[in-house]
Parts: C-alpha cells; structure tokens; sequence
C-alpha cells in the first residue's frame, strides 16, 4: 500500500486524460487522490450504492457487473471507472467488483474524489472531452453561433418585442406605423392574443391593387389566424413551415401571445438552409429524375451537417424531412397521373424513415391505410398504380425498395383501417415470430400524407391492447434481445470474423438497432405514442416505464453510437466511398473505443434487466 501511494503521482500522470492536466491541476489531483486495496472478489461498490468518486486501477482488474450479476465489461490497469455514476447523480448503475491476478493478492484502485473530479470537469477542457463524450451536448447557445438551423431555437433568431396593431386600426396608419419603423409587417393584436398578420404585400395586393378603401380596419385585410411557432422550436422547423406555405413571415407566441418575428431573410442571411433549398427544389419539380438529382445531394448534406457538429438526433431529423419532401411530391405527381383517390387514404412510413432516423443508407418502408369504404374490385387498381408510382420514383431517387417487401406495393400492406385493425388484434393476441417481426415494424409508423383520422384511433387502440397484453410484451422483449451488442468475453470487441467487413463491427445492427428496441419496449408497456426513439426513451422516463438513471444511460449511448455510425459515413462520402454501417475499431483513438464499449456495455447492461422482467434502472 505504501508503495502505491509513493507511485501514485508518476502512475496517474502517465495516464490520459490526466497526461493533458496543467501543472496546477495536477498537483490538486495528486493533493486529493485516495488508495485503496481490496481483495479478490469483494465489492467496491453494488449496483444502486453511492459512488464517491472516479476510480482508477493501479493493480489487478475490476469487474463491472449489471443488476442481476452478469459480467458487462472489465476494467484494466491504467483505466478508470466509475464517470458513469458521477454524471447520474453519484448511483451506480452496474456494480465493482475486484479481481486479483495474482494468487492470495490485492486489488489496488486510486481513488480521485467526486468534488475533484467536478472541479477539472469544469477547468480543464482535454479531461472534460474524455470523459464527457457520454453526456448530451447542451442546447445550442442563443448567440446562434451554430452554424445550421438545426441546433438554433426561434428565441435566438427572432425580433423581439414586435410592433403590434389593433385589429381597427385602419390600413393607412398600418402602413404608417411599418414606413417610420423601416419593418415590413406588423402584428394583430387583440386581448393580448395574436388574431392576425399584416404585411407590405397584402397592403399592395388587397388594398393598392384592388383599389380597396385604405382607411378600412386592417381586420379586413390582414392574414387571419395566422401559423405561429414557439421560441423553443428550431429555426430550421420554422423554415421549412415558411418554404412550404410560402411565407416570408412568422410570428413567434407563447399560448397565443406574440413575442417575436421572424422573417425568411433573417433565417437565409444568418444560417445554412441547404436542406431546405432541397426540399424547396423537390415541391416544385415534377420529373422523376430531376427528383432523384436532388436527393443525391443528400450525402453532401449529411457530411456537411456532421461536419458542423449538428447533433446526431438532429440529423437524422434533417435527412428524413427530404424523404417525407419526396413522398409527398410523388403522391402529388400520382393523383395528376392517376386523378383523385376514390375513397379516403393515408400513406405512412415506419423503419428508420418512420423514426425520423434515416442516415446515408435507408431502404423504402411504407403502406397505405384506406377508408373502410374501400372496394378491393371497384378501388385497388388506381392505389395499386398510385403505390408502384410512388415506389418506383423512390427506388430511382436512391431509396432501394424493401429486401423484405415492406411496401404499399405489396397488396398485404395496401388494407384498409378494418383490416389493419385485424392485423395488429391478431398479433397482439397471437405473438409468434412472425408476428413479433411484423409488429415491430408496424409500431413504427408515422403517417406522411392523406387523411390522418385513418390512422388516429388505430395507433391509440392498438398501444392500449399492447400495454394490457403482458404475455405480447414478454414476447416482444424476448425478440428484441436478438440483436445483441458486440462485445466479446473479456470486455474486447466482437469483430466480424471474415468477409468483406471483416474486422468491423456492425454499428446499425448491433448498436443502433438494439436500442431501438429497447425503447419501442418501454412505450408498449406505456402506451406511449411517441415513435422516434430518442423521444420513446424520454417519454418512457416521464410516464415511468424507464427510471431516469436507465433513460439517461441509454440516451447518452444511443447518442454515441449514433455520432460514430455518422461520423463513419460523413468520411466515407468524403473520400467517395459509398456509405455503410460498418465501423472498424482500429480507426478509432483509445478513448473513443473506451467509450463505444462502455456505450455497448449499457445496452448489455439494459437488455439484461428487461430479459429478467426488470424495470430498467
């Protein structure tokens, strides 16, 4: 013991992050640092105990065990553990316990204090890098220093304070008020709540033009009603709003009370709008190869947001609005090809498009829900055309049909509501593997266009039948372990053993994939209509189906894997590669295979308490 303690210095300073401290910080390290032995086998601390600090083993090995026992990774000399607890509050959420490598010997461990450990967090940035690539990025700050619209809120964009009217105010000293305050709109206001919009181009269009009487009340001329976004929405939301419907002026509300304006030109002059321009370019076009032009833009696109640090989540967000942009274009190009629809539709997608989590490789997921007024004889043909319409326009665009034939095209997933209801009554009711395959596709839905009603009352009902069916949810559970994370015997990688990703692991099937099922779990047992996973593991913390400890964890190793798999791909696409998930561990530094393991290690961790028929905690 002695002996450890005289070499704690030189061991500790010969290790990173603690290499990259400053002298000064340094020396409070080596002021503060505790030695402590334990024999083999015993427990440093148990799952759920207090944890006092970072830890670092000096002689020997920690075991990291999950809730129920199961070993989830081990911890070498010169590694720490432990960072986990401290950023969840002090608990630990998998037990340490010591194994001696040499007979009749001691574990040795350094014991760096948690108020420490908090302090060079906050003062030393090499160390707060380490060890916080597993805690989320904060929100963008409102400086919107943030190079895209997708990290920046309204509140950071906006006009404050805009200038408001009354709805009797007349035209003309609207127009006044707009030429002396150099702004070209104004804002209707009436009890403190927004009622309507006026702009320099409705006093052209409906007053000037017309030949209208200007001294009428703007109320006779103003846009009524007009869309509002919150301060918390994103600008790049906001954008899209305004490039759909055409628009160069959003007012910002809270409940209805405006509190800011924004106009296109801000948004354009402050931000890069790439995505939106994109999908701009898809609502205007009608050639199916002009279409599959502008997608192919899509890979830059997503270097380009990676690059820029937009977070993971957000990404996946952007990529997935251009799919929806096209699904829509294509079934407007449809009802000009084909006419109306005879009865009521609605087109929907679920796998990684349903999400909302589409990357550089996405295939087609979708199907159609029709009107109970449907004629299979009198009505199929114009939405069997429609289907293999919009399919094919996908499949040219780069979005390759289903391997498993998940389409609208196939006449089992073209039904309308009263046999979709039969489906999911069916599978819920009689889970056998095909039907726990199918149901964890379809619990993924989200609709894209047509009558939302069709799929409204279906999603609530099927979600009640779920959460009140234990033996379904047993089911499911049990088939959303088959996807395990690739992590070997000794806490080493599991890499693929031959062919041609030999020496990779799969970041989609074996990180990505288990989570989401994980958390399409946690929304079962709670009826929760959240589809996007991130989303899913939030909703499930607030309804209780997922303790906080057990959403963080989770959160932040989806976020994780998410920005490798990204990060991955971003460079491929730079280096004209086609993109994949397929990530080889020796591209990365020690510390960033330190963290996918432990990412891999939470997912090992949770799927080991869901297959007990344990609240993941």
């Amino acid at each position: 013991m002695e002996a450890a303690r005289q070499n704690a210095a030189q061991f500790v300073r010969q290790h990173h992050p603690f290499d990259s401290l400053s002298d000064d910080a340094a020396q409070s390290v080596l002021a503060s640092v505790d030695v402590e032995a334990y024999s083999n086998g015993s427990m440093i601390y148990g799952f759920g105990q207090d944890v006092d600090g970072l830890r670092m083993v000096a002689r020997g090995e920690v075991e990291l065990l999950s809730a129920d026992g199961d070993l989830v990774a081990e911890v070498h000399v010169g590694d720490s553990f432990g960072q986990r607890a401290l950023f969840n509050g002090g608990i630990a959420n998998q037990a340490a316990r010591a194994r001696a490598l040499d007979e009749g010997g001691d574990v040795v461990v350094y014991r760096l204090p948690t108020e420490t450990f908090d302090l060079l967090i906050e003062t030393q940035s090499a160390f707060r890098a380490f060890f916080k690539r597993f805690v989320p990025a904060p929100e963008t700050d409102k400086s919107g220093a943030d190079s895209s619209l997708v990290g920046v809120q309204l509140s950071a964009l906006m006009t404050s304070d805009p200038v408001t009217v009354a709805p009797t105010t007349s035209v003309r000293d609207a127009a006044k008020v707009m030429a002396d305050k150099h702004i070209s709109c104004v804002l209707v206001v009436e009890g403190g709540q927004l009622v309507g919009l006026l702009t320099t181009g409705d006093i052209t269009s409906r007053i000037v033009a017309a030949g209208a009487d200007v001294d009428a009340p703007v109320s006779t001329v103003m846009t009524a009603d007009p869309l509002w976004f919150s301060p918390d929405d994103s600008g790049f939301d906001a954008m899209l709003a305004m490039s759909a419907q055409g628009i160069g002026h959003l007012p910002i509300a809270e409940d209805g009370k405006p509190v800011g304006i924004i106009t296109r030109t801000n948004l354009v002059r402050r931000q890069q709008v790439s995505a939106v321009y994109m999908i701009g370019d898809i609502r205007r076009l009608s050639d199916t190869q002009e279409l599959a032009h502008v997608v192919d833009q899509v890979p830059g696109l997503l270097a380009q947001l990676v690059g820029s640090g937009v977070q993971a989540h957000k990404v996946g967000h952007v990529i997935t609005s251009i799919t929806d942009a096209l699904t829509v274009r294509l079934l407007g190009l449809a009802k000009e090809k084909f006419g109306p629809p005879p009865v009521p539709y609605l087109w929907l997608a679920c796998g990684s498009q349903g999400r909302r989590e589409q990357t550089g490789v996405s295939d087609q997921d979708n199907c159609l829900i029709l009107d109970n007024a449907f004629d299979r004889e009198a009505h199929d043909p114009y939405f069997k055309a429609l289907a293999q319409f919009v399919s094919d326009g996908l499949n040219e665009a780069g979005y390759f049909y289903c391997p498993g034939d998940m389409m609208a095209t196939n006449d089992q997933w073209r039904q309308p509501v009263s046999v979709w209801r039969g489906y999911f009554e069916k599978w819920v009711r009689k889970p056998d593997p095909m039907a726990q395959m199918l149901a964890s596709v379809m619990f993924d839905l989200r609709a894209i266009s047509g009558e939302l009603a069709l799929f409204e009352g279906l999603q609530a009902r099927t979600l009640e039948l779920a959460k009140a069916n234990s033996i379904f949810r047993a089911h499911m559970a049990a088939n959303s372990l088959k996807h395990t994370p690739p992590l070997g015997l000794f806490r080493g990688f599991a890499l693929i053993r031959s062919g041609e990703h030999k020496d990779t692991v799969d970041l989609k099937h074996n990180g990505v994939v288990p989570i989401v099922d994980l958390a399409r779990m946690y929304a079962l047992e709670g009826a929760l209509d959240a589809v996007n996973t991130r989303e899913r593991l939030e909703a499930a913390r607030d309804a209780g189906t997922l303790s906080t400890a057990g959403a963080s964890d989770l959160i932040d190793a989806f976020d994780l894997i998410s920005t490798m798999r990204l990060r991955h791909q971003a460079r491929q696409i730079r280096d004209g590669e086609r993109p994949d998930n397929f990530l080889a561990p020796s591209r990365l530094s020690a510390f960033e295979r330190n963290h996918l393991k432990d990412a891999f290690g939470v997912i090992k961790t949770m799927q080991s308490a869901l297959g007990n028929g344990r609240s993941a905690g």
